[in-house]
Order: C-alpha cells, then structure tokens, then sequence
C-alpha cells in the first residue's frame, strides 16, 4: 500500500510541475504580448525614446556653448573694430 501512496504522490508532483511549467510559458507569453502592444501604442503616441532624447540635448548643448563661443569672438571683433 505505500508503494501505490508514493506512486500517487509521485504523480500529483509530477502533475504539479507540469503546472508550474504551463503557468510559466503563459505568463512569459502574456507578458511578450504585453510588450508588444505597449511598443506599439507608444509608437503610435509619437513618443520620443530616452536614448534620441539624451543625443539631441547633447547637440543642444554642443550648439549653445559654440554659440557663446561665436558671440564672444564677435564682440571681442566688434570691440576691437570700435576702438
């Protein structure tokens, strides 16, 4: 008799691990999913990605101190021109 109890044990764990198994695989597959259709709504919003957002403020501030640059040899000429 404990031979047919260890053998239902044996298959309830087995039946278990399938489970957990099967809850696996569809929790990866609804979280792809997911995924999937965040990517697509926010593509659709015309959000712009952290990493385009950090280059062009980059370019930004390249442009702004090349611009102060610009603006102080102009009056550095423009001081000079008047004396």
């Amino acid at each position: 008799m404990s031979t047919g109890t260890n053998r239902i044990f044996d298959d309830f764990a087995r039946l278990m691990t399938d489970a957990a198994g099967a809850a696996q695989g569809v929790r990866k597959e609804v979280e792809t999913a997911f995924h999937a259709q965040a990517e697509r709504f926010l593509n659709g919003m015309d959000i712009v990605k952290r990493e385009e957002f950090e280059a062009v403020r980059e370019m930004a501030a390249r442009a702004r101190d090349e611009n102060d640059a610009l603006k102080a040899r102009i009056e550095a000429l423009e001081a000079k021109l008047g004396k």
